[in-house]
Parts: structure tokens; C-alpha cells; sequence
């Protein structure tokens, strides 16, 4: 890892910029991303996309975002976004933190999102020993993602959606580094 810049194959994850925001606005203003999300809502509010890019810039928070960009190898410059929330607070660090990520409607199904969560597991760039994810029951495929990243199911639960305005189904997954 370089400068926050991870290799993941036909693309690389780096740090959000400024200049991502209109693609961020544009994408996670589809409805079918905001709904796959606990907190992105919709229709999303003006503004909402610019905030987010300045607290992703920030670091602070907790969270470390990236953006999958295939600017590299021709594809478009940002193809999503995967995040590591830590989950600890500083003075009960375990090295825990919860995995999120989302991909654009129009690079469904082309595998981006495998490549981004092995990448970012393999790096480890927050030194994590545990990493968790939930995906809502009604998205196989998110959960595909995380088992064949080596995830293992923990069990089911629930979770708020802003943009469903609705408690939400889930499955929690559980990843072990050490």
C-alpha cells in the first residue's frame, strides 16, 4: 500500500478526493444502492455526496473509505466505495472493524466487489484482527461477496435503512485475520 492506494487487480482502491462527488451523488442516488445501504437515503438530499467526500477526507470518525477506481486499466474512475469502520473505542482496542462497501448499478455482477474486499483484506491497513460484515437477506449476492472472501456467517439480525425507512432483515459475517 502507497500513499492509501491498494492494488486489487483491474482497479485500485484509493482514498476519496473532491472531485469524486459527483459520482458519488450520481450513483448512491440510485435508488437500488441507497436501499442496499443502512445509511445512504433517498431520494438523496442535495449536498449529501459533497458531505460525505469531506468526512471520508477528514479521517475522522473511524472509518477509512476508497474508492474502487479502473481509471488504470480503462474502466471508469470510480466503479464504488468500500469502507473499514473501526469498531473499538482507542483505549479497548481488539482490532475490530465492520467492512461496507457498495458498487454502481452498471458494474453489477462483474466481480469488482470480490476484488475489492479480498484486496482491502488482504492489506489490512487498519492492522485488524476481526473484520464483520452485514448484508440485508434480500442481497444474495453481497453475501456471496463476503463468503467467498472467507467470511463465515454468525447469524441474523436487523438493521435500520434510511433509505427503506425500515427495519431491515440481516445476515452478519464474521472474518478472522490472526
Amino acid at each position: 500500500m502507497t500513499d492509501g492506494v491498494i492494488g486489487a487487480g483491474r482497479f485500485t482502491l484509493r482514498p476519496v478526493r473532491k472531485s469524486d462527488s459527483g459520482l458519488f451523488a450520481m450513483y448512491a442516488g440510485d435508488r437500488r444502492v441507497a436501499e442496499a445501504t443502512r445509511s445512504i437515503p433517498h431520494p438523496l438530499p442535495p449536498g449529501a455526496a459533497e458531505a460525505f467526500v469531506t468526512r471520508a477526507m477528514s479521517g475522522k470518525g473511524g472509518e477509512d473509505v476508497w474508492v474502487l477506481d479502473g481509471s488504470a486499466h480503462g474502466l471508469a474512475e470510480v466503479l464504488g466505495v468500500i469502507s473499514l469502520k473501526r469498531m473499538d473505542e482507542s483505549k479497548y482496542d481488539r482490532g475490530q472493524s465492520e467492512i461496507g462497501y457498495w458498487v454502481a448499478p452498471a458494474f453489477w455482477n462483474t466481480g469488482f466487489a470480490s476484488e475489492a474486499v479480498r484486496a482491502l483484506i488482504a492489506a489490512n491497513p487498519q492492522g485488524n484482527r476481526t473484520i464483520f460484515a452485514e448484508v440485508f437477506q434480500d442481497n444474495p449476492g453481497s453475501a456471496r461477496v463476503l463468503t467467498n472472501a472467507g467470511f463465515q456467517y454468525l447469524g441474523d439480525a436487523e438493521t435500520f435503512s434510511v433509505a427503506r425507512n425500515a427495519c431491515v432483515p440481516t445476515w452478519t459475517y464474521i472474518r478472522k485475520l490472526d
